[in-house]
């Protein structure tokens, strides 16, 4: 009798852990039997590549969530990024060039000026929370409307105005659109940049310093202190870490999609912290995984995708998201309490 209590516990907890996996696999499944053709070789290589600039801002996003903050501004640095590198990426024939009299530059030039934009805004993020101790949410916030700003007003400029910036250069769209021919199909080089990227930021979490800092902090920040971490440093580190990869990430949406807005990037935060909380990223800090951001990326891309497929009204969309978010939330403040 004890034995079968046991079991009945254990279960119980697996299926507490679980629950959001359980429900989202259940979904997925759901999906498969009303269009078996969702499984197809392309579909799954369209998610993929979709979900890569995703993969990317959702690092960034959970390494600052590891530290116990959050960033709502990450969407409008990628838009940011966005438009200035599509801003000085155009055809050298373009008509509606933003610069005209402006060569074309050397593909990395651009990326790395955006880059450097997005990881200064993201280190002044760092500085005003470990400085000034103003709350994550609240600073982000100010800096996400302040970087709108910004953008809207490098975006609307003389003598076109608010209009899409597109005529992008060969080399730029190549860089975003293009892939590896394997077979019959083509491998995206955006799923690559991801890969790289996932690389590089499990090895900065799991084997360096830095990455030991950031999980002390999350866990315990005064304790951290104690033990002789620079918790102020390590958070400015870790804010402008995310920036840069905001601003790649924004580079790749300007050239996947052959054109930026003022509006690129908008609300890719919200999805990004669903992705991590959804991954296993404790909220309270201390807790995530690079394989689980990417897990929860994908799985959300899959939703995406697959209820688009199946030709699901938007707004609908937007529900299931919601009611995904708030139960992955609730469980992990649930589970994280418990632990407390």
């Amino acid at each position: 009798m004890n034995t079968q209590a046991t079991k009945r516990s254990t279960i119980t907890k697996w299926l507490f852990d679980n629950v959001i996996y359980v429900f989202l696999i259940l979904l997925v499944i759901g999906i498969v039997i009303a269009s078996p053709d969702f499984l197809s070789m392309t579909n799954l290589i369209n998610i993929l590549s979709q979900s890569s600039s995703r993969i990317i801002i959702a690092l960034g996003i959970a390494g600052i969530l590891i530290l116990g903050g959050t960033d709502l501004s990450a969407g409008r640095m990628v838009g940011l990024a966005a438009v200035v590198s599509a801003s000085l990426l155009q055809a050298g024939d373009y008509a509606y060039k933003m610069y005209p009299n402006l060569p074309e530059l050397p593909l990395f030039v651009p990326i790395i000026i955006a880059m450097l934009v997005t990881g200064l805004f993201g280190t002044l993020n760092g500085f005003i929370v470990s400085k000034f101790h103003v709350p994550p949410f609240i600073a982000t916030l100010g800096m996400m409307i302040g970087v709108y700003g910004i953008t809207s007003i490098y975006f609307d400029r003389p003598p076109y105005g608010a209009q899409p910036i597109g005529g992008l250069s060969e080399s730029f769209t190549t860089f975003a659109q293009k892939g590896i021919k394997l077979g019959q199909y083509e491998f995206p080089f955006l799923i690559l940049y991801a890969i790289v990227f996932s690389i590089i930021i499990w090895v900065m979490w799991n084997k360096t310093q830095l990455g030991k800092n950031m999980y002390a902090i999350g866990g315990n920040p005064e304790a951290a202190k104690v033990s002789g971490v620079n918790v102020a440093k390590n958070i400015i580190i870790i804010y402008m870490i995310a920036g840069l990869l905001y601003g790649f990430s924004g580079t790749l949406e300007a050239g996947r999609v052959g054109s930026a807005t003022n509006n690129t990037g908008n609300m890719y935060e919200l999805d990004a912290i669903a992705a991590c909380v959804v991954g296993g990223v404790s909220l309270s800090g201390g807790i995530g995984t690079v394989p689980g951001v990417i897990t929860g990326v994908l799985i959300f891309q899959v939703i995406n995708y697959g209820l688009a497929f199946l030709g699901v009204s938007p707004y609908i969309q937007f529900i299931v998201k919601g009611a995904i978010i708030i139960v992955a939330v609730a469980f992990d403040m649930r589970k994280h309490a418990k632990k407390k």
